[in-house]
């Protein structure tokens, strides 16, 4: 156990408030990405954050050193916050929207985008294709994981992942037309 993070995680597992300061500054940033990609906002992404966090220091005595312990926060926070979606959904009693089908765009797109651009698309995504998208392309699940984790079939995960990359392309190209560049400049 020669390992930093592993000599920060027995301290945690004993309640020091030193180690555990240290472990949220150091996966802060990556564990609250995780939340604003599967949350609908800004502030559910600081909820599910926080909550995530506490759902950690709660659980860390079940962390037995086997694989990535990155990777077990991470889990933690992503199974999180798909079960808030669906306590969201069953309170809300919510359908789900139907989106129209998307012609495909050519792909000849040249165009360089910023992370922020892409991670605010992202968020326009319906709820249930940018969870899988996010799985998918993201976290690395295959589609069997997703349609167990989401309860909805192979098939679906593939079709929705389909559908969001259909539509994160148009809006992409969108974003880089030279049309919405002009309308954006003369605006100034």
């Amino acid at each position: 156990m020669g390992n930093p993070i592993e000599k920060i995680v027995l301290l945690c597992k004993k309640k020091d408030r030193k180690a555990q300061e240290l472990l949220y500054s150091q996966f802060s940033p990556i564990l609250f990405s995780i939340c604003l990609r599967y949350s609908d906002n800004y502030e559910d992404a600081q909820d599910t954050f926080q909550e995530g966090f506490i759902l950690i220091f709660n659980k860390i005595d079940q962390y037995n050193f086997e694989g990535s312990f990155e990777g077990w926060m991470k889990k933690i926070m992503v199974n999180l916050s798909l079960e808030k979606y669906r306590k969201k959904l069953k309170f809300l009693n919510d359908e789900v929207d139907q989106i129209p089908d998307i012609t495909d765009i050519e792909d000849n797109d040249e165009f360089d985008y910023e992370y922020d651009e892409i991670l605010t698309i992202i968020q326009t995504l319906p709820t249930q294709y940018r969870q899988v998208f996010n799985l998918y392309v993201i976290e690395d699940y295959s589609h069997q994981e997703i349609a167990e984790l989401l309860k909805i079939s192979v098939g679906t995960s593939k079709s929705n992942l389909s559908r969001a990359r259909s539509i994160l392309k148009q809006k992409l190209h969108h974003l880089k037309s030279p049309v919405v560049n002009e309308q954006i400049r003369s605006a100034y």
